[in-house]
């Protein structure tokens, strides 16, 4: 079987079927740009939830159960506090109710005192978890290669797993997949500066969507969305409206270093709801999760598994 795409789908895909007793290779172009490189790594599928989507929500609730054991058999660490979603004016609180009790913003900011003056109160999901994404990724590779994962495309069975560029693959994707831009911002945290917060933080400023999503270093901060191709650019106006709202919600930030800067491109679908099922004989599609590529791997690779296997996932 070949795996094309070395991305956290594709190597979750390639790990799940080497254990199954598949003979795997992986073949992937390593941009700089790919969306498991360029990611926060949240894990939280309700918080995370927009309106429409309530089928790739009940896929990440699936996804979410199954990543403490996953994680532990690659060997990486999870961010276990949870999830504060908050928001700073009274129809961003409205916004939050479908993720839980909402709390005034005294409770929240006993969970989370670094909470600037301007967040009005919000919804602590406990059961949220986020993972470094670069250790993931790191984590997948050697965990395939201890067993035996090939990096090249021979296979008798080709499993489609490249993110946005899924599309230039076979003619069934190719007005299917499409790129998603997306910014992202990373920060370091700088000596006499507050330590990042425990929790992930998902925020509403007037109804604009940012996170933050602790590192063991700072944070990460994200992200933007447009529909606008392969564009690899990272606009002004894109890190000046993150930071812009991150720092509403998190003042202590700004005595951080910006470090990084970049541009990553989600999968996107029709309905934003993952491809996974055969395109012919012989070809295998597992793309099109947009936002979610982190949190459906193992629940993706379990499917393609059965599958392999002749199911009817």
């Amino acid at each position: 079987m070949a795996v094309r795409g070395g991305g956290v789908i594709g190597l979750s895909v390639a790990l799940a079927a080497a254990r199954a007793g598949f003979s795997v290779s992986v073949s992937d172009e390593g941009s700089p740009h790919a969306g498991s490189r360029v990611a926060g790594g949240m894990l939280a599928p309700v918080t995370e939830s927009w309106p429409g989507e309530e089928a790739v929500t009940a896929q990440g609730v699936e996804a979410l159960a199954m990543w403490p054991e996953f994680a532990a058999s690659i060997g990486v660490p999870l961010f276990t506090a949870g999830t504060l979603a908050v928001g700073t004016q009274p129809g961003d609180l409205a916004d939050l109710r479908h993720a839980g009790e909402l709390l005034t913003s005294r409770e929240i900011r006993a969970l989370e005192p670094s909470l600037g003056p301007a967040v009005r109160g919000g919804v602590h999901a406990a059961g949220d978890l986020a993972v470094d994404n670069r250790l993931l990724l790191s984590a997948l590779w050697k965990a395939c290669r201890d067993l035996g994962v090939r990096s090249d495309v021979d296979g008798r069975v080709t499993v489609i797993a490249a993110g946005a560029w899924s599309g230039q693959l076979h003619p069934a994707l190719r007005d299917v997949i499409r790129p998603v831009k997306g910014e992202i911002l990373r920060l370091t945290h700088r000596p006499g500066a507050l330590p990042p917060p425990r929790h992930t933080i998902r925020a509403l400023v007037s109804g604009r969507p940012v996170y933050l999503v602790p590192r063991d270093d700072g944070l990460v901060v994200g992200a933007t969305q447009y529909e606008a191709g392969f564009d690899t650019d990272v606009s002004v106006a894109g890190v000046r409206d993150l930071l812009r709202d991150a720092e509403t919600v998190l003042p202590g930030i700004a005595e951080y270093a910006l470090a990084e800067a970049a541009v990553g491109f989600r999968a996107g679908s029709p309905d934003n709801v993952p491809v996974v099922r055969w395109l012919e004989p012989g070809v295998l599609a597992a793309t099109g999760h947009h936002r979610n590529g982190l949190l459906l791997a193992p629940h993706t690779a379990r499917l393609v598994v059965e599958l392999l296997q002749g199911g009817s996932s």
